[in-house]
């Protein structure tokens, strides 16, 4: 049976506690913790940065997936690395030299992730799925928490893990945005492996069965 993990996000934690947030994360049972890194510019709102991660690094073991969605995260993925990053995933709207990018987060010891807004197809990022560790896919426009999952997007999901299959490709498939206990069944059909959820996990009323 393939095996699934849930990566809560930390956009939708109290911001106050997130050393609590983590030890939450923990005690479900969760592998993975989702951390999303926003610069005002990519999109509109900003979150914190390499300093909260290093702070973060010592409380737990949990895999730290950092969502760079930042102008040029060529720029900052050595300091996220030192930070204590275990996955570095970009946006493929971001920048322009891609797969060195991929190539660089590996030389530095680290997991590279690819992400796609919604507008953006998979045919897009053809050329590089054989190198990245993780495809994120946006369900929903990235920026903000809370909001609801764009239905058109999870056909994306099946055709990236039918691409994986038929290549024998070993990334993970990651789902981001507005998925809860109405939507999170559509997302795992589609072949999703990891399963961000913010706003439904940190409100108690997320329900995961995988």
């Amino acid at each position: 049976m393939k095996k699934r993990f849930l990566s809560p996000s930390l956009l939708s934690a109290d911001f106050s506690d997130l050393k609590s947030a983590l030890k939450k994360i923990k005690d479900s049972g969760c592998e993975f913790v989702h951390i999303d890194v926003m610069d005002g510019h990519f999109v509109p709102q900003i979150t914190y940065g390499q300093p909260v991660v290093k702070s973060l690094r010592p409380y737990t073991d949990l895999l730290f997936d950092v969502h760079l969605m930042v102008e040029r995260p060529e720029e900052m993925v050595d300091s996220f690395a030192e930070a204590g990053a275990d996955y570095i995933t970009f946006h493929y709207e971001s920048t322009v030299h891609i797969h060195r990018l991929i190539q660089h987060i590996h030389d530095i010891g680290k997991k590279a992730g690819i992400s796609i807004v919604p507008s953006t197809p998979v045919s897009a990022i053809s050329e590089i799925l054989a190198d990245v560790d993780m495809v994120l896919v946006m369900t929903v426009n990235p920026g903000f928490g809370g909001q609801k999952l764009i239905p058109s997007c999870v056909k994306k999901i099946s055709e990236l893990e039918q691409i994986k299959y038929e290549n024998g490709y070993k990334y993970l498939l990651s789902v981001d945005g507005g998925v809860n206990n109405d939507t999170v069944e559509s997302v795992v059909n589609a072949g999703a492996d990891v399963v961000v959820s913010g706003s439904a996990f940190f409100s108690g009323s997320f329900d995961w069965e995988y």
